[in-house]
């Protein structure tokens, strides 16, 4: 090579590498869109649902438009689009998680009723807002953001909690009716306040787990405007901002944490709330927060907690906790020459609004999937997932988060304008599932262009709402996306949706998963925005065997040193809680391994039952179950049982 040539491709160098990467990245996208060596049609004719719409109760007016500050009224169709959550759970004690917590944002209600073709055990109905005379929630000035389902007060008996724009949160606490019907009703469930200070807030998402190991649950709490700020109330006199910066924001609402304290009251068990103020990262900006993950990823029964960003970076905090004691480390990616700053965990830019976890890659660590936005020609942001690398102890202790960004070679990385994620086996193959919910205005003019100039135009400007371009009814921007449902062919993900009649007519927020007839396959219910929500149940004819695990604790009074187990559903005469944040590893015949933990109520407003379902295709011999949890002092367990397949509760051992 003469030196002349060397000289200009050393020039050069820079260009060619970047022609090369952009080369190979188009390779990847095209792969993606065009899954090859796997015949997706036999995949897809595994997986069959019916389904059906949730019931609707008589309520308010029907509206599509909230009520907003008069400095958002311009962009009221934008910001009403929040807020259609749902949650699966057993509300009534009979052991299966047949009951549904979801909001109707047309008539601003949650209902509670049975998912439909469970049986008439009682007739859905609204919770109440008024009590004693006191009108917890006024639909004029206030929005209606999510429910979550947990047992706060340790009764045995499932709570509700309600989240808002507008306001703080509402415990409706689960107690048993006096007399002789003792179906579930409104009466069931008597309404507390959090905290009785008047603070405003619009809150994203709830969550609950134990962060401290001391035995009781915590609830982390994510707003997205900043507290105070109040973007429902059209007469509200205090200024109201929208995001400082479309990739930087920092003045949200961030995320606050509670202790659940049940105490023994007048009228039976109940529950104080108390702020943990120390507990955060010196410093650690507020972003606007739309979804929450807690979940044990290095396995010391401490749940780290990933906080999910609109307009900023998404933060991943590291529990370093001692029984009483909370305290959380900031780590983040590290960056890499052919990895875009926007795949690197907590470095990336914007529009995260779903979190969940699970382990893709068979080392037994969990890997996270963020949901976020793809639309092509407008927004290809990208779904990411953040696989583990190995061993975590020492990156973390160096701040570095030991996850590599993977969704494009998975076939994940581009869906739609995505909320809620759900990774579940939902044929018993052992192999997961991955479904969203899509969509976000829908109308027939598509206003993307509008969207994108704003975008695209300056940073130091975009928390003024009057610069915003007015969106209003009939405005259209990514609403009539389909809701995906990704199923692995061969070495990849291909989205089945189409062939297998998964999809909604309006925009989708939540997903909530759960067995809920019993049958050992997994049935799911989607929330939607204006429009109703759906019961998808799981009629797969070929579906392997199945495990499914009730971790339970001991309510007080009722401790025992061994654990017992049991085959079947939980019984009301022994009263239990879920065991929230068990993490479980089934070892099969053929030595392939599953992992889950009890969930508590991760991702945005869609939250799955508390119970572990895991496939175990053709396998119908005892499989190897190791469970470890903290019991209810804080005391770590672990222990080792052998299950045949099927469903089985197990209330797990206490120290006395």
């Amino acid at each position: 090579m003469s030196r002349t040539l060397f000289l200009w491709c050393k020039r050069q160098a820079r260009r060619i590498a970047g022609s090369i990467l952009a080369v190979g990245a188009y390779a990847a996208m095209y792969v993606a869109d065009h899954p090859v060596n796997a015949n997706v049609d036999v995949v897809a004719r595994q997986f069959t649902f019916s389904r059906q719409p949730l019931p609707e109760i008589a309520g308010p007016a029907i509206r599509e438009v909230r009520n907003m500050h008069p400095d958002l009224r311009h962009i009221g169709w934008y910001l009403s689009a929040f807020g259609a959550g749902v949650a699966l759970n057993d509300l009534d004690q009979d052991g299966l998680a047949n009951d549904v917590c979801y909001v109707d944002t047309r008539t601003d209600q949650v209902i509670v009723a049975p998912v439909p073709g469970t049986g008439d055990r009682y007739r859905p109905f609204a919770l109440n807002f008024e009590a004693g005379g006191v009108k917890l929630f006024d639909r004029e000035r206030m929005a209606i953001s999510g429910c979550v389902s947990a047992d706060l007060d340790e009764d045995g008996r499932i709570d509700l909690i309600v989240h808002f724009w507008g306001r703080t949160p509402v415990v409706f606490l689960s107690r048993a009716r006096s007399g002789v019907d003792d179906r579930l009703g409104a009466e069931n469930f008597i309404p507390v306040e959090m905290i009785s200070t008047g603070e405003v807030w619009t809150t994203g998402t709830i969550t609950l787990t134990d962060l401290d190991g001391d035995g009781h649950l915590e609830m982390i709490v994510a707003n997205y405007f900043a507290d105070g700020e109040d973007p429902t109330n059209p007469t509200a006199a205090t200024a109201v901002h929208m995001p400082d910066s479309f990739g930087q924001a920092t003045n949200g609402g961030g995320i606050r944490i509670f202790r659940c304290v049940p105490r023994e009251g007048a009228n039976g068990r109940t529950v104080e709330f108390s702020e943990v103020l120390d507990a955060l990262p010196s410093g650690l900006p507020r972003g606007w927060s739309l979804a929450l993950g807690a979940y044990d990823l290095d396995g010391d029964l401490l749940p780290e907690l990933y906080v999910a960003n609109d307009y900023g970076p998404d933060r991943l905090l590291w529990n370093r906790s001692t029984p009483g004691h909370m305290r959380f480390e900031l780590v983040e990616g590290e960056p890499t020459l052919t990895t875009p700053m926007s795949r690197v965990l907590g470095r990336d830019s914007y529009h995260s609004m779903g979190v969940d976890f699970a382990d893709f890659n068979g080392d037994g660590i969990p890997d996270i999937f963020v949901s976020n936005i793809t639309v092509p020609y407008a927004a290809i942001e990208g779904q990411v997932v953040y696989v583990s690398t190995g061993s975590s102890e020492g990156k973390v202790a160096k701040g570095i988060a030991p996850y590599v960004e993977a969704a494009e070679s998975m076939g994940l990385a581009r869906s739609g304008w995505a909320w809620d994620v759900k990774l579940e086996d939902f044929n018993n193959d052992g192999n997961l599932e991955v479904i969203q919910a899509l969509g976000f205005i829908k109308g027939r003019t598509d206003r993307w262009p509008e969207l994108g100039e704003l975008v695209l135009g300056n940073d130091n400007l975009t928390k003024y709402p009057l610069l915003w371009p007015k969106l209003l009814p009939g405005d259209d921007i990514s609403g009539h996306e389909r809701n995906p449902f990704y199923a692995r062919v061969g070495n990849r993900y291909a989205d089945i949706s189409p062939l297998i009649g998964f999809g909604e007519e309006n925009p989708s927020r939540a997903i909530a998963t759960a067995d809920v007839d019993g049958d050992g396959k997994l049935d799911m219910v989607v929330g939607n925005m204006w429009g109703p929500s759906t019961y998808y149940h799981n009629e797969c004819r070929a579906c392997g065997n199945f495990l499914g695990l009730h971790l339970r604790l001991p309510v007080a009074g009722n401790a025992a040193a061994t654990t017992v187990i049991r085959s079947g559903h939980p019984d009301r005469q022994l009263p239990t809680r879920p065991a929230v944040g068990a993490a479980v590893i089934v070892t099969t015949i053929g030595g392939h391994s599953l992992t889950r933990q009890v969930d508590g109520g991760n991702g945005h407003v869609g939250k799955r039952a508390p119970d572990l379902h895991f496939g175990l295709g053709p396998e119908n011999g005892p499989v190897r179950v190791d469970i470890k949890w903290r019991d209810a002092n804080g005391t770590p367990r672990q222990e080792t049982h052998h299950l045949n397949p099927g469903w089985h509760t197990l209330v797990l051992g206490s120290d006395h």
